[in-house]
């Protein structure tokens, strides 16, 4: 009995050590869970061009929005385990979501192969050229002396910026009332055409704006100011002790891929994000570049999660 179980178990472990010595035997996938053109897309073209030569494989990026990156994470948990298949993730699919859909077509923790943080980036305080408000403790003054009336845009109800907004006001204990577009560029329009007060959009989405002229930056939510907006001081160090932010995407895969094939994409995906030409790529746009092991990634994940549900709880916040 013993050897018929020991000769079961040598089968069943055949594959995957062949699969990892071989690894990848064709084109690798890339799946972005957005359009073209936004940031987690640009992450993972700049991740591709440095990725295909060292795997030996065409890395090919392919998009699947819809239902805020539900559908290519559905797609990358039901594909094959094999690492031919990837997916460049946002923290917020695996940390927020969760808490906002009653039901969800994967489980964000246990359908998925973490292999490595890529880059992080952080939101901004933004308000219209011809808003009287020149500095967080304006914002709050404000907020707190008409409580309702200050309004903030968001690219959707449930979104990383959406929910950055919910944390300033709980931190600081104002009444502001939320405006949720559909996606970042119109909530912009109406906030550079004066329809909102302001909001917190990605430094990568905004620096451009902030640099033209055509919005005022009042705070940063990371821990430190930006590179790309060092004059911009942090919320924290402008009244809100405390408050800070940062968002992440990240490399993964499908469940029980192989340790191995996991360990090389680790080893890759690092060695790609720290080049000089990808760092190039993301840093002026506004990200810093941070990998880690995958255990570390879950933990990030894990810490991201019980963070958001908190703000989302207290916040009421729902997605049908």
């Amino acid at each position: 009995m013993n050897r018929v179980l020991t000769f079961l178990l040598a089968v069943l472990l055949v594959p995957a050590s062949v699969l990892a010595q071989s690894y990848p035997s064709k084109p690798v996938r890339l799946l972005v869970p957005f359009p073209p053109g936004g940031g987690v897309d640009i992450t993972a073209r700049a991740l591709a061009q440095e990725l295909s030569a060292p795997l030996g494989q065409p890395v090919v990026v392919e998009n699947r929005p819809g239902a805020g990156g539900n559908v290519a994470a559905a797609e990358v948990a039901r594909s094959a385990p094999d690492g031919h298949t990837l997916f460049v993730t946002l923290n917020a699919l695996h940390a927020i979501s969760p808490h906002l859909y009653a039901k969800l077509p994967f489980d964000a923790m246990k359908d998925f192969s973490f292999i490595t943080p890529l880059v992080s980036f952080n939101n901004v305080l933004v308000v219209g050229p011809a808003a009287p408000m020149r500095s967080v403790q304006d914002v709050i003054a404000e907020a707190k002396r008409a409580p309702g009336k200050l309004t903030f845009a968001s690219s959707g109800n449930g979104t990383n910026i959406h929910l950055v907004g919910e944390l300033f006001k709980s931190m600081a204990g104002v009444d502001m009332v939320h405006v949720p577009y559909k996606g970042s560029a119109p909530a912009l329009t109406d906030l550079m055409g004066g329809s909102v007060a302001l909001m917190f959009d990605t430094i990568p989405s905004a620096v451009s704006h902030v640099k033209s002229g055509k919005l005022r930056a009042l705070g940063v939510t990371g821990a430190k100011r930006s590179p790309v907006m060092p004059e911009v001081p942090t919320i924290a160090e402008s009244g809100l002790p405390g408050y800070e932010v940062t968002s992440w995407y990240g490399l993964i895969g499908p469940a029980e891929m192989p340790p191995n094939v996991i360990t090389r994409l680790n080893r890759e995906a690092a060695r790609a994000a720290g080049s000089a030409a990808f760092r190039g790529r993301m840093e002026p746009l506004g990200f810093d570049v941070v990998t880690a092991t995958p255990a570390r990634m879950v933990e990030m994940l894990q810490a991201d999660s019980a963070r958001w549900g908190k703000v989302i709880k207290a916040a009421g916040v729902t997605i049908n």
